[in-house]
């Protein structure tokens, strides 16, 4: 007989509740119980028999699936909720009836594309270290930047004691004290485009991320987001190398 069982995060992932990460903290904080009883890192349900809450919230998961892209307005926070009650994302995407989640995250001063949904396989697949699916970033940085620091960021650059992959960058604009950079890189660590930059004694003035694989931002204004097409999905799990069933 097959097990039924799945990982409680994966599970709370695909029923739109939040990452697979995220919906580990949320099991570490002891906001997660199963039929009642505080879960614990490590913990499989069984979906058809086992009630799941968090927070006193009874999970259920959503039968329609649902992928969206937002353009992140810089001084709100990549989370569904805040309880220090700073600007979150969720204000952006009120009116969204499924629960969904953020694919991956923008820090408070970034802006630009996010992706979000509630379909666990589909966050993991786009943020899994191991996929390396390209991202592309709009950076302006002062005051300016060398043929070295150039060669540093396609090199790989040391941050957290650890070498980033070999990035692409291009200048796309030079002034006096400024430049705009084109940083195109293959994987998310924390914050990484903005200690990268430190690392090399620059200071970032502005940071947009302009695509994810080939889905570009366009014309999206800050704060809007539309759902994307079955196209635009599928080029994603392209991207992550990852097919879908339906698609």
């Amino acid at each position: 007989m097959t097990d039924a069982k799945v990982r409680l995060q994966k599970y709370m992932a695909e029923a739109g509740i939040a990452s697979r990460r995220k919906s580990e903290e949320l099991i570490a904080a002891g906001k997660v119980r199963v039929n009642g009883k505080v879960a614990e890192i490590g913990d499989k349900i069984n979906p058809r028999t086992d009630k799941v809450t968090v927070s006193g919230k009874k999970v259920v998961k959503s039968k329609k699936q649902v992928y969206i892209m937002l353009h992140k307005p810089r001084g709100f926070i990549t989370t569904m909720h805040d309880e220090m009650d700073r600007k979150c994302v969720a204000e952006l995407i009120a009116d969204v009836p499924e629960r969904v989640y953020p694919v991956g995250r923008l820090d408070r001063e970034s802006e630009g594309l996010l992706l979000l949904t509630n379909d666990g396989e589909f966050a993991n697949a786009l943020t899994h270290p191991s996929k390396h699916v390209p991202k592309t970033y709009r950076v302006t940085v002062r005051p300016d930047v060398t043929k070295e620091q150039l060669e540093s960021f396609e090199n790989g650059i040391e941050i957290d004691g650890k070498m980033t992959l070999p990035a692409e960058v291009r200048v796309l604009d030079k002034q006096v004290g400024r430049v705009v950079l084109e940083v195109v890189i293959y994987e998310g660590r924390n914050r990484q485009i903005r200690k990268m930059c430190e690392a090399l004694g620059l200071e970032v003035a502005r940071l947009k991320r302009t695509k994810i694989g080939s889905l570009k931002l366009g014309m999206l204004k800050p704060g809007e987001y539309r759902y994307l097409s079955e196209e635009e999905i599928h080029g994603l799990l392209v991207a992550a190398e990852v097919k879908k069933r339906g698609i």
